[in-house]
């Protein structure tokens, strides 16, 4: 139950199950973004054993914020989780949540149109650690060197999937705020800064945490990352797309299984981006002052890499033949054949006119 709020006055139904993962009696603390109409929200939660019979042994509590873009939340994650343990040790005190909101209420408003997903970025800056500060949503440590580690090459299939905005939904037991972090590094795969490209696909929209009570509402996306603690989403097929169920990236459409095989234009990707973090880490050890930091190195890699793809379709688009090769495959740094239902959606997709010849025997 939701035992206090401010305003009084807002549409709460439903977010007491948002804010506290189905599974969190199971562990002692945790963290949740999740999203609740137009608003984003942030929840710490914690568990205190106590010796009440009516509390059958335990004290559960979660206190969060909601704002119209989830790119402030992190800052107040310090003051969240502070709060939710005062509230356990003295419950019924909230005079520090009442200061807080009127001092931050003016804050969290974004203005009119800001939204609360990956804005399109129309510039690309040289990489340095200021950049997309809107797009941040915590500065965990290694929050991408992790999402790496956890999904190895595999992130080539993510980014895919993501590219072509398909609904992914990420499965994990709680804890699940590092598992929202997963979602946030998806929505980095996807995002392309060339001017008329992406006018014809729904954004990469970042849901976060969802769970049974959002079923409706996931209904009727047409795109979207996600994360639950939930088995039983395993089940409802026509809820996504792609489901990954800890580094098992899987599909039930027939047409997407091709996606899901690592090729070798994937893994000289891979590589390449291994050899930059390694280059970032050791430019960190030489260099003391000025660093760019790894994922502004991870977001401009995927950046440039969605570029690059954008940029040859568009030109091959506007020739008189139209005409897409394996050496244009080649050239935007994908695999001819292992990569031909990944182009083909993604034309479909985007609404580009060019015609692939990568199978004709006749052509070089």
């Amino acid at each position: 139950m939701v035992e206090w709020c401010l305003p009084q006055d807002i549409d709460l139904e439903g977010v007491e199950f948002k804010s506290m993962a189905s599974g969190s009696h199971k562990i002692q603390s945790d963290f949740i973004y999740f999203r609740k109409g137009p608003f984003f929200g942030l929840a710490c939660f914690a568990n205190m054993p106590v010796e009440s019979e009516l509390e059958r042994g335990a004290r559960m509590k979660s206190v969060g914020i909601l704002s119209p873009s989830y790119t402030l939340l992190y800052r107040y994650m310090h003051f969240l989780e502070n709060q939710v343990r005062h509230q356990l040790e003295t419950p019924g005190h909230y005079s520090h949540l009442a200061a807080f909101y009127e001092d931050k209420k003016g804050v969290l408003c974004a203005s009119p149109g800001s939204g609360g997903s990956l804005p399109p970025v129309y510039w690309l800056p040289s990489i340095h650690r200021y950049m997309y500060p809107e797009m941040k949503i915590t500065h965990p440590a290694g929050c991408m060197s992790q999402f790496i580690k956890f999904f190895g090459e595999q992130i080539l299939i993510l980014w895919k999937f993501a590219l072509l905005r398909k609904r992914i939904l990420i499965f994990s037991p709680p804890p699940v705020g590092v598992v929202c972090y997963r979602v946030y590094c998806c929505c980095c795969l996807a995002n392309v800064s060339l001017p008329g490209i992406g006018g014809t696909v729904p954004e990469s929209k970042p849901f976060f945490y969802v769970n049974v009570a959002d079923i409706q509402s996931l209904e009727v996306e047409v795109s979207y990352v996600a994360c639950t603690t939930e088995k039983i989403f395993e089940e409802k097929r026509e809820l996504y797309d792609v489901y990954v169920d800890n580094q098992n990236v899987k599909t039930h459409h027939d047409h997407l299984q091709p996606l899901l095989k690592i090729n070798g234009a994937d893994r000289e990707k891979y590589r390449r981006l291994n050899e930059q973090r390694q280059m970032l880490l050791y430019s960190q050890e030489v260099e003391d002052d000025y660093n760019p930091c790894e994922e502004d190195l991870f977001v401009l890699f995927f950046l440039e890499q969605n570029n690059r793809i954008f940029q040859t379709l568009l030109e091959v688009s506007a020739s008189q033949d139209k005409t897409l090769t394996a050496e244009h495959a080649r050239g935007m740094g994908l695999d001819p054949q292992g990569d031909r239902s990944f182009l083909m959606d993604l034309l479909e997709a985007y609404g580009i006119d060019v015609m692939l010849v990568i199978d004709n025997p006749c052509c070089p």
